[in-house]
């Protein structure tokens, strides 16, 4: 593991070995898929939860009438994202029934907090603009194969996805952080149709709280989405990053892009994690979610996060 960022140094390499080992299995090649698989391990660290799904997925392709389950999600993901830890079906699914009455409860009691703060009209619009961003995120995870919960909600705080990333690639974990805003930028730009169409004062409220809040999201700091967004930019790419965000700020009047410059300037000289490859395509993908959401906060009326 790199020891900065504590992702899989090998795990372009584990991608395409899980898929050529899935292929073997498809084939009924079960031996040679056991062998595939087990080349792994030298690309691993031996404590690793992946080594450990290796090891206990070899001893399964070796028992005696082992057939390949071809519609079996686990071994879908595997070929995704390189070997992972997975549980058995049978345990799993009253533990995702149970994490969406969790995903449920906690959404109702969201919609029921801000409602009584600001009117429930605010507080269901609210909600569910926190729930476009969460499922952004899921979305985005989910059509890359991997597993996935439903979204909680902490009041006060805002939500979150739970999901396995162990052995996924950098720019991977950085498309999908980058989903989130994104679906919260379009739930804001169809906020800042209905204000346009209707002249309602509400949507134009929800329309740029929203954008402010997934712009806020973006500031590359760890427990945000830009900590993990920008942890696939090189130093020149963090560079360009907060060059560009201090001209948008200038350019659309709003101070909130110079924070996101800031902490992309202290990322680019003094974090020490950066990545082995540049991702050009991570790069043009964050700043054009910022500059959609620069431009949504600029239309709206009002100032900070209150209307005019």
């Amino acid at each position: 593991m790199c020891d900065h960022c504590h992702a899989l140094v090998h795990s372009d390499e584990l991608e395409q070995l899980a898929a050529e080992a899935k292929a073997l299995e498809s084939r009924g090649e079960l031996q040679a898929a056991r062998e595939k698989w087990l080349t792994g391990l030298d690309l691993l660290p031996p404590e690793s939860k992946q080594a450990d799904w290796i090891k206990r997925h070899a001893e399964e392709l070796s028992a005696p009438g082992y057939a390949v389950p071809l519609s079996d999600p686990r071994t879908q993901a595997a070929a995704q994202m390189g070997p992972v830890n997975v549980l058995d079906a049978k345990r799993e699914t009253p533990r995702t029934a149970r994490v969406n009455l969790v995903s449920l409860l906690s959404f109702i009691a969201f919609i029921a907090i801000y409602g009584a703060a600001s009117g429930l009209k605010f507080g269901v619009g609210f909600a569910v603009l926190i729930l476009i961003h969460e499922m952004g995120h899921f979305v985005d995870i989910k059509r890359r194969g991997l597993p996935a919960d439903m979204p909680v909600f902490l009041p006060g705080l805002g939500a979150y996805v739970r999901w396995q990333a162990l052995g996924v690639s950098l720019e991977t974990r950085s498309e999908v952080s980058l989903a989130g805003p994104l679906a919260g930028l379009l739930a804001s730009v169809a906020c800042a149709t209905l204000w346009w169409q209707t002249g309602n004062s509400l949507w134009a409220e929800l329309a740029r709280i929203g954008a402010i809040l997934n712009l806020l999201n973006l500031i590359p700091v760890w427990v945000l989405d830009g900590g993990q967004a920008v942890l696939a930019l090189s130093k020149n790419e963090r560079i360009v990053l907060g060059v560009a965000c201090v001209a948008l700020g200038v350019g659309l009047g709003q101070n909130m892009f110079f924070l996101v410059a800031l902490a992309a300037g202290y990322q680019a000289f003094f974090a020490g994690n950066l990545p082995v490859h540049s991702s050009r395509v991570t790069t043009i993908y964050y700043l054009a979610v910022l500059t959609g959401l620069g431009v949504i906060i600029r239309l709206m009326p009002g100032h900070g996060l209150g209307l005019q």
